[in-house]
């Protein structure tokens, strides 16, 4: 066995060392969240506060429960089962109401008929049209804006795709390496121009009707 090694600092009396621990910590809201939780508990949450403190007693009654029941019971109509459908062979059930099969949308007062905020939105179409419409009369009588004829629309549009197939067999003829800055905006400026020519035959192709101002 062995034996710490003895030394005259052992004999000597060692003063008591105490160490102070800090205030507990209490925050300065603590008394109004004890309040708040006072007032929030219920204490009876889930018995219910008594109706009265003393049960009334001493009361009699003549009806023959028994008998009432088995009347009800007799002339009450039998609970209708709710209609069903099962989906998979195992019988997984789901209710038929809700399944779309059901035509209760068929029924309605107002089936067929255009809802409000579509008649809404068609009148506000027509007066737009309608403003449209008087405001391109109004400058035609002022002799500021003029309706393009049909031979014009024709003429306008072959000169077009006449320009169209000039430009885009210009466009064919290009050197495919463009290492010069000439070349690259020679080939920028015809697919512009291309480009444009292309939105201008659509426009006069999709609308028969054009005004020019």
């Amino acid at each position: 066995m062995e034996y710490p090694p003895e030394s005259i600092h052992n004999l000597l009396p060692r003063e008591e060392v105490r160490t102070e621990k800090p205030p507990m910590y209490i925050s300065k809201f603590r008394a109004t969240v004890l309040q708040e939780t006072k007032l929030s508990k219920d204490a009876r949450k889930t018995m219910g506060p008594a109706k009265s403190d003393q049960p009334l007693m001493g009361l009699h009654s003549k009806k023959d429960f028994v008998r009432t029941n088995v009347m009800e019971t007799t002339l009450a109509e039998p609970r209708k089962p709710q209609p069903m459908y099962a989906d998979t062979k195992r019988g997984h059930r789901h209710l038929l109401e809700n399944s779309g099969l059901v035509p209760k949308y068929i029924n309605k007062k107002d089936y067929g008929e255009t809802p409000e905020y579509l008649k809404q939105r068609m009148e506000e179409e027509q007066r737009a049209q309608e403003e449209y419409d008087r405001n391109v009369s109004d400058r035609m009588m002022d002799g500021a804006m003029k309706k393009l004829s049909e031979d014009e629309r024709t003429s306008i549009l072959g000169g077009l795709k006449q320009n169209w197939e000039e430009l885009n067999h210009q466009y064919q003829g290009l050197s495919l390496v463009t290492d010069t800055m000439s070349k690259r905006q020679h080939k920028e400026r015809l697919e512009q121009a291309l480009q444009q020519l292309e939105s201008d035959i659509s426009m006069l192709e999709q609308y028969q009707t054009i005004y020019i101002a």
